[in-house]
């Protein structure tokens, strides 16, 4: 055979394999145009009316607009074409309709509708459409703002209804799939994999959110979020963004939270979660090795309300929770996760690390108050101790600001000066109530424990800043 036969056979076989190559990979992607079908009839889109006063629009961030009498007639009319005028009220007054755009999904052929509490929130009149473009008004049955969770009610029967999965069931790299009404284009489909599982969002504590790629912008909030099976797994809730637009990392409400939210919320009206009634944080390498631990994980207890359920059994600040009932807390946030999913009155055993000790402690779990409870005082003037190796000068408290506090020791501090106090950023006013693992009861216990602090070696300290607990670390150089 010639070079130029060779050639022509070498080029032909080169894009035979080329072709094959993209044939397979297009064969190994997921097709979702089935599920898209099945799905898409109970996929809703949702929106708001909510009249506004004058102030209340100008408040929002609406335009201020002008008083039309008095002007020019030329400025008038271009101001009457230009600028939409608002309805009056028998007072006088304007007012305008507010809308928002979001989107929900079917969970039961009788009308009860899915969405985020942000969607719906402070609205005089929700509308539900559904995929035939029909529009019926939905009725409220219950929000829960902690879970961002809504459920509504539309009166229709034999309606189309979204088959439910089991979240927990999901694995990081799963394709998932989104319906939804981003900027009111309805239905639009939009799908990627699963990024992380259990995520803890700022201010969101009760909920392990699912992380995913998918595309999500406004109006996405509340669609449904498929996995390859066509079951709900989660609510598209949350996106994190820094030009209002999709960015890559999107967060959904698992199922399995969203469903007992629900369900509750038809059965009662309102949720009701476990709570223990501390105040956590994360524990970091430093904390690990002042506390004994051979890594960092768990929570550490900065803070124990008073006759909270974690008071009555036996918690102690310094505490640090390996576990709840067998469930490992690796990170801090996974703990309200668990505790949120008991019921008020459950009995839990905790694994807990206790002056380098482990301890088991088995506790009754009480209910989440609606609104939480909050730690404050101020210091006062007192006598002045000084600790010339922090380089702080603290008064111990008094007797008010103990009950304030609800403290039974704890120095405060009057002044920072040069020093390893004022480098972890200490300033007057923060209580200290533990140092190196010991309890400060008094002004002399702080300078007897600040003077025989080890040299090379993560200390811990307690610190009381604005009624809020939390442990910080340093060390002190030779």
């Amino acid at each position: 055979m010639s070079k130029l036969g060779l050639r022509s056979t070498f080029t032909t076989l080169c894009a035979m394999l080329l072709m094959g190559q993209a044939l397979l990979a297009q064969a190994s992607l997921p097709d979702f145009t089935e599920l898209v079908e099945q799905a898409s009839p109970a996929v809703v889109n949702i929106s708001t009316r909510q009249k506004l006063p004058d102030r209340a629009a100008a408040g929002a961030g609406q335009l201020n607009v002008p008083d039309l009498e008095g002007l020019p007639p030329m400025f008038r009319e271009f101001f009457e074409r230009n600028i939409p005028q608002m309805p009056r009220t028998p007072g006088g007054g304007r007012q305008r309709e507010a809308q928002s755009l979001g989107s929900g999904f079917i969970i039961s052929a009788d009308g009860y509708v899915l969405t985020n509490n942000h969607v719906i929130a402070d609205a005089d009149e929700i509308i539900v459409r559904l995929a035939d473009r029909s529009e019926l008004e939905a009725k409220l049955i219950g929000t829960d703002p902690r879970s961002d969770v809504a459920l509504l009610k539309i009166e229709a029967t034999g309606l189309p209804i979204v088959k439910l999965g089991k979240s927990e069931e999901l694995k990081v790299g799963e394709w998932v799939l989104a319906i939804g009404s981003p900027f009111g284009f309805d239905h639009s489909v939009t799908a990627g994999i699963v990024s992380a599982k259990g995520r803890s969002l700022p201010n969101e504590s009760y909920v392990p959110f699912i992380q995913t790629d998918v595309a999500i912008n406004p109006g996405n909030s509340g669609g449904p979020l498929f996995n390859l099976a066509g079951e709900v797994v989660g609510i598209n809730s949350q996106i994190f963004t820094r030009s209002g637009g999709f960015m890559g990392l999107s967060f959904a409400i698992p199922m399995s939270v969203a469903m007992d939210v629900a369900d509750q919320l038809k059965a009662e009206g309102k949720v009701s979660r476990g709570w223990l009634g501390v105040v956590i944080q994360e524990v970091n390498k430093d904390l690990a090795e002042s506390f004994g631990l051979d890594k960092p994980a768990g929570a550490l207890v900065a803070q124990v309300l008073e006759d909270g359920p974690a008071a009555k059994g036996g918690l102690q600040v310094g505490d640090v929770i390996l576990s709840l009932d067998g469930k490992p807390i690796i990170m801090s946030a996974d703990l309200p996760h668990l505790v949120g999913a008991l019921k008020p009155g459950a009995r839990a055993e905790l694994d807990v690390v206790r002056d380098g000790a482990r301890k088991k402690l088995k506790l009754t779990i009480g209910a989440l108050p609606e609104d939480g409870e909050t730690l404050a005082g101020n210091a006062a003037p007192g006598v002045e101790r000084s600790s010339n190796r922090l380089g702080v000068k603290v008064v111990e408290l008094s007797a008010e600001q103990k009950k304030s506090l609800d403290l039974k020791g704890g120095v405060v501090i009057s002044e920072v000066q040069e020093g390893p106090a004022a480098l972890i950023g200490l300033r007057p006013g923060d209580v200290i109530t533990h140092l190196n693992n010991e309890s400060i009861n008094s002004a002399k216990t702080f300078t007897e424990v600040a003077q025989a602090l080890p040299k090379n070696r993560s200390v811990s300290m307690r610190v009381l800043r604005q009624g809020r607990a939390s442990f910080i670390t340093f060390k002190l150089a030779d």
